[in-house]
């Protein structure tokens, strides 16, 4: 598939944090978690909050963020994952990239999923969109949300995002292009493509 990186959820842990650092190795591209600090346990220093991708003269940060575990997962599982805020978390995020990076797109991978609408205080895709500034695109998972179309989400600066999820199991790909002129301003378009 010719990835460039990857976030971590919840069912990443299905084998136990050993079971996910011993398939690493297999992996090309990086595991990118800004919200599971993983300092106490084996995949310290296996996991980078972010990523600076060049292509063609252009910078694109990429940062990931993660699912509460608790209550999901069995502590055993994650050991001594902490979790922490992906409000806060892709605040920061977002704010390196833009100002000390001087990314000219803004990538979130998310494992936070799409909407709940039976608990509207989760954190969402839809919520991390509105409460955050200079994301330009979160590409989301856990939901297993098939969405014929990325959503347009307003920031906290009234500025659109993009957020998508194309379902579950590789029964779908995504595709948004991002077109910039000479000065990198940018325009999207972009569709779920059924392959």
């Amino acid at each position: 598939m010719k990835y460039d990186a990857a976030t971590i959820g919840n069912h990443d842990f299905d084998n136990g944090i050993d079971g996910l650092y011993a398939q690493l190795p297999h992996a090309s591209f990086q595991f990118l978690s800004a919200n599971y600090d993983f300092k106490n346990t084996v995949m310290d220093t296996h996991v980078k909050p972010y990523h600076v991708f060049v292509k063609d003269g252009l910078k694109i940060g990429v940062f990931g963020v993660g699912i509460k575990l608790d209550g999901l997962v069995n502590k055993g599982m994650y050991k001594e994952t902490d979790y922490l805020d992906p409000i806060e978390i892709a605040t920061d995020m977002s704010r390196i990239l833009k100002e000390e990076e001087q990314c000219d797109l803004i990538i979130c991978l998310s494992h936070l999923g799409y909407h709940y609408s039976n608990n509207p205080d989760k954190v969402c895709d839809l919520t991390l969109a509105k409460s955050t500034k200079n994301i330009d695109l979160i590409i989301g998972g856990h939901t297993h949300t098939f969405l014929p179309k990325p959503t347009v989400a307003q920031n906290s600066e009234g500025k659109n995002v993009l957020v998508n999820q194309v379902g579950c199991y590789g029964i779908n790909l995504g595709k948004i292009d991002f077109y910039f002129d000479a000065e990198k301003n940018k325009t999207a378009d972009g569709t779920s493509i059924i392959v």
